[in-house]
């Protein structure tokens, strides 16, 4: 089986997205007693009923294989198989981490799950980008995510609910019930900030005489669409072309170079969209 370029990179900030993820539970919740969702949740609770004798990687990876069946048949195997690579590559860090962080980096409880609450999110928000999944309720949801346009996070965040409530019959303490939501509302928060982050895009207006040269080199180059808009100048009275276009935010700066080269002086007005859905951006669900 042959990887392009693209494919390898996506792998590796795959790879990126579960150190972080690891490190958030094996460095600050795990140790803090801080039970939050997911199969990371349930390998915690597995972990201290057993008098910390499981691991958590270790049950994180059996929970997961029942749900890759599910996501395979649902989402394809593409997915599938960077499902796969996300849960194995995720149990061999939280299994080699946790033997590292015996201890939390941080003495204060609160501290620790605030910290791995955002590190945990953001890893599972890198993750989603590339198309993977940590696995437990990631898996289901971006399954629905798949038809329906509702925010990964906020799927996680109800998926979460039982599996931190049930942590009181272990612990037999209300307050890691309380940590476990925090740290499920702020891992939520992550995701959320993490994958719009990634798709976030710009909507351009530009008015230039050097509106063709503008359109060509900016189609050519980018591969984007242009619309080119009928205008007139009110003080003026003077017709002309105002150039309308839609890019991710971190092809503009790549725009107003090109732009520049052609007309310094062109009149160019830039606002973020908040969701942009056909060829080239995201498929329309409903």
């Amino acid at each position: 089986m042959k990887f392009s370029i693209n494919e390898l990179k996506s792998y590796a900030i795959i790879t990126l997205g579960l150190c972080v993820y690891s490190f958030g539970w094996t460095a600050f919740l795990i140790p803090s007693e801080i039970v939050a969702g997911g199969a990371g949740g349930i390998g915690t609770l597995i972990y201290y009923a057993s008098g910390e004798t499981i691991p958590v990687g270790y049950s994180y990876l059996v929970i997961n294989v029942f749900l890759i069946l599910i996501a395979l048949r649902v989402l394809g195997s593409k997915f599938g198989i960077k499902t796969i690579f996300g849960i194995v590559v995720g149990s061999i860090l939280l299994t080699l981490q946790q033997r590292i962080f015996s201890e939390p980096l941080v003495d204060d409880k609160f501290m620790a799950t605030i910290i791995g609450g955002i590190l945990g999110g953001a890893g599972i928000g890198i993750t989603f980008t590339q198309g993977g999944s940590t696995g437990g309720t990631d898996i289901i949801a971006m399954m629905i995510n798949k038809y329906y346009n509702i925010s990964p996070g906020r799927i996680i965040l109800y998926l979460d609910i039982f599996i931190i409530a049930s942590s009181y019959f272990l612990f037999k303490d209300i307050s890691t019930i309380v940590y476990g939501y925090v740290v499920m509302g702020v891992a939520a928060y992550a995701i959320d900030m993490v994958i719009s982050g990634a798709k976030q895009s710009a909507q351009l207006f530009i008015i230039s005489p050097y509106h063709e040269e503008i359109a060509q080199r900016i189609g050519t180059e980018t591969g984007r669409g242009i619309s080119m808009i009928h205008s007139t100048g009110w003080y003026s009275k003077e017709e002309s072309r105002m150039l309308m276009i839609v890019v991710r935010k971190h092809e503009t700066q790549r725009i107003f170079k090109l732009i520049k080269e052609i007309d310094s002086e062109a009149f160019i007005s830039m606002a973020s969209v908040m969701g942009v859905y056909g060829l080239g951006f995201e498929e329309i669900r409903a």
